[in-house]
């Protein structure tokens, strides 16, 4: 008998609606839902909190006098606060929203290395990076004339922080770098990186856009300059991320848009603007999406974050042992489970990872197929792609024995 998964999380799945529909042609298939690294479904509890502001609070926040608008810039406020709690940190005028990691990437580029950094200054990134934390660098090293520098991953798909420090010179101003890999899942040994790049003078960015989904966070103890998530990606809205920064580097940044509450005063002769956070969330913000991101925190602190985590390792453990039992199918990343998080990187040697994702459709399964946005990785394994199962802590046993028997299926057809 195996060991059972945690039941203190067997009621969650209920509060998730979409997990309860079929999908496909005709009567369809019952879903499995297998693409949490790409974006998290969404909990009762989230839906209601942007529905009710909707129905019922739905105002522009800020310099409004009326009640509504009253309600809506408390209710915003309370969700930075909360944000703030969540990833601890200290301040949450250290909180700034975006419409993502990746809008939040490009603002640090943007505003605190583009006119900072000089030509022939060095940023530091790795092969194993999305793309959203690849291509803002490259924008800029092509605009400001700057070096780009690659720490390289092993053939298991992780860092070695010998061969990170070697990326280092006394002209690197920068290190950006993922807390856990999208493609692969690996657990990255941030704390040590963060000390490499203090060591050499270097300020780190860090996306937590795979991160913070599952645990906790504790940015202040990290020791980042900047990090990074999108609210999609931990049970949250669409279009909704954070920014954390150390204040007195968010205060000391010229602004990434210009307009509507960021500034402080504004005539013929010039513009003066507020600190942050104000100062980098120009125009009307993602109101609802804001007040969403932090009923999400709410509930996933209501399941408990060592649950989640527990849960996730023991579908992980099963999911991997089980599939590394079908012949010709092989599984990139890490091969101990305690480092990396629920996410299962793999090739069929007969299928293509697109064939694989279509045919485990027609069986209601939902997985990922293809380069995950990390092409210099995939180059680095010589494949143009993978499919990829990532999981969550709604998943369960079931959707582990509907994997297997459609990538069984893919087998047969294929051959």
């Amino acid at each position: 008998m195996p060991t059972p998964l945690p039941t203190d999380l067997s009621r969650a799945r209920a509060d998730f609606p979409i997990l309860a529909r079929s999908v496909g042609r005709g009567e369809g298939k019952p879903l499995v839902y297998l693409d949490n690294a790409a974006t998290t479904q969404k909990p009762l509890a989230v839906i209601e909190t942007v529905d009710r502001f909707y129905r019922h609070e739905n105002a522009n926040i800020h310099r409004g006098v009326h009640y509504l608008s009253m309600h809506a810039t408390d209710a915003y406020d309370r969700a930075r606060e909360r944000v703030a709690r969540a990833i601890g940190a200290g301040d949450p005028a250290e909180v700034v929203f975006t419409r993502g990691a990746t809008e939040a990437i490009n603002l640090v580029a943007s505003s605190f290395a583009g006119d900072r950094f000089q030509p022939g200054d060095e940023i530091v990134l790795t092969v194993m990076e999305h793309h959203a934390n690849i291509v803002p660098w490259q924008l800029l090293a092509g605009r400001r004339g700057l070096v780009l520098k690659w720490a390289p991953v092993t053939d298991s798909g992780e860092i070695d922080p010998d061969a990170f420090r070697r990326c280092f010179s006394p002209r690197t101003r920068l290190a950006a770098f993922t807390q856990v890999s999208n493609a692969l899942g690996t657990v990255n040994p941030v704390d040590e990186m963060v000390r490499i790049a203090r060591e050499h003078g270097a300020h780190v960015l860090i996306d937590g856009a795979q991160g913070v989904p599952h645990g906790q966070i504790e940015v202040a103890r990290l020791g980042a300059d900047f990090y990074t998530f999108s609210g999609h990606k931990v049970c949250g809205p669409d279009g909704i991320g954070v920014l954390w920064g150390r204040r007195e580097l968010l205060d000391a940044m010229p602004p990434y848009q210009g307009g509507g509450d960021m500034i402080e005063r504004v005539s013929i002769d010039g513009t003066t603007f507020r600190r942050s956070p104000e100062r980098f969330e120009a125009g009307t913000p993602n109101i609802s999406g804001a007040i969403g991101l932090g009923a999400a925190f709410d509930y996933l602190d209501g399941l408990g974050w060592d649950a989640i985590r527990r849960h996730e390792h023991e579908l992980l453990c099963e999911a991997t042992a089980r599939l590394q039992e079908i012949d010709g199918l092989r599984v990139l990343g890490p091969s101990q489970p305690g480092s990396k998080v629920a996410v299962i990187s793999f090739t069929m040697d007969s299928a293509h990872p697109h064939d694989i994702g279509t045919i485990l459709d027609t069986e209601g399964v939902a997985i990922r197929a293809g380069h995950h946005c990390a092409q210099p990785l995939m180059q680095h394994f010589g494949i143009a792609g993978t499919a990829r199962a990532s999981f969550a802590f709604y998943n369960n046993r079931d959707d582990i024995d509907r994997l297997v028997a459609g990538l069984t299926k893919v087998k047969k057809f294929f051959g």
